[in-house]
């Protein structure tokens, strides 16, 4: 066995109610001066009067940023980074999905006022320190309370990636309550995109791939796979929301450790030229991708099928990986997601430039178990559309 990394979150906070702790543990955590992160939308549910509520009964000092905008741009950032240090805060708490969790990694890292945005693009540039950091989330689906890595949208479409050990945070607290009201859409996108998360982990070339991350992969679609329908047509069922959220903290873990590869590649420039939700544009290329692979590479998805399939135990080799494909494509499906590229309203001449600009993802794509040149790029984007 080869030498590896594996590193996540100090401490990681899991339960019905978790919220109501996050008080006493901010006060420990973070001081007495903090910038509560999130976005607009979340203020509605109420979740973040109960935050403020558990954070204020502490006796601690907030500052809201409730700005945070889905694929989150530079300026964004750099207003929340502006806010806190006029705030004087000690720490930060995000509060919400992926981009807000992103964001809050971020503020963390720059309000110190050691290193710039522009600085810490790429894999190992942050070096810290940071302030104090917890992350609550309220999606099953991104891991990033998890995970060293923030994504920003950079220019009008192209997304780059901080990404460093520096960015996890000191606590994570996971709260399947906060996850009951999300629409059946959401949690179909950010469901699947857990699930990208893990198998991608358990087949990526990348060279710390490990039995740690491979583990929690396997793990995280054992409880994903069985609960992802329950969940989505039944919102409010217990179980499947606490399966949900963990599977996708675990896979979370995965690929922290053993980064993700061609599906990320090609499904970010759906979100940054189309506006289409991260798990959305995840769910429209994972098959594809997937079979592109399994031609040269089926060994990966032959050992995960089962676990995420357990009827396709009867079958084996080439037969069982195609057959994982499908299943994959057929319960996308069953969520009620969108099914190919024409759904999203984008025409057939942008699969050119889309192929192009996949290329760009150098970072994910040295991870695919297959090389991608554009041409296949291309022919991935044409059979899913």
């Amino acid at each position: 066995m080869g030498s590896f990394v594996f590193n996540t979150s100090r401490s990681i906070q899991f339960g019905a109610g978790a919220l109501s702790r996050l008080g006493e543990t901010a006060r420990s955590v973070v001081g007495q001066r903090i910038l509560l992160v999130t976005d607009p939308g979340l203020r509605w549910t109420g979740i973040v009067d109960r935050a403020l509520g558990a954070l204020s009964q502490a006796g601690i000092e907030v500052t809201l940023f409730s700005d945070v905008e889905a694929d989150p741009p530079e300026a964004i950032i750099l207003r929340a980074v502006a806010i806190a240090q006029d705030a004087e805060i000690q720490g930060v708490i995000g509060l919400g999905g992926g981009s807000s969790l992103d964001v809050a990694k971020l503020v963390a890292l720059l309000a110190v006022g050691v290193e710039t945005l522009q600085s810490v693009y790429g894999v190992g540039k942050a070096k810290g320190p940071r302030l104090p950091l917890i992350l609550v989330p309220t999606t099953a689906g991104t891991g990033s309370e998890v995970t060293p890595i923030s994504i920003v949208t950079t220019g009008a479409s192209e997304k780059m990636g901080v990404v460093s050990p520096v960015l996890l945070p000191d606590v994570a607290i996971l709260d399947p309550e906060l996850t009951y009201g999300l629409p059946a859409h959401i949690t179909a996108a950010t469901g699947i995109d857990a699930m990208v998360h893990a198998i991608e982990a358990f087949a990526s070339a990348n060279p710390n791939n490990n039995p740690l991350s491979r583990m929690l992969a396997v793990q995280a679609l054992q409880l994903m796979a069985p609960a992802i329908l329950t969940a989505v047509h039944h919102g409010t069922d217990a179980k499947a929301r606490g399966d949900m959220l963990l599977g996708s903290m675990l896979a979370g873990q995965a690929f922290a450790n053993s980064p993700v590869a061609a599906v990320h590649a090609l499904a970010y420039p759906l979100g940054g030229h189309f506006h289409i939700p991260h798990g959305l544009s995840n769910a429209l290329v994972l098959p594809h991708v997937l079979r592109f692979n399994a031609l040269t590479v089926p060994g990966p998805y032959i050992e995960l099928a089962p676990h995420m399939f357990p009827s396709l135990g009867r079958l084996e080799g080439q037969e069982r990986a195609a057959a994982f494909c499908e299943a994959l494509e057929q319960l996308s499906r069953d969520c009620g997601l969108p099914q190919r590229l024409r759904d999203m309203d984008i025409g057939e001449d942008w699969l050119p430039r889309l192929a192009h600009d996949a290329m760009n993802q150098t970072r994910l794509l040295v991870n695919n178990p297959r090389t991608i040149t554009e041409a296949d790029a291309l022919a991935i984007y044409r059979a899913a559309y």
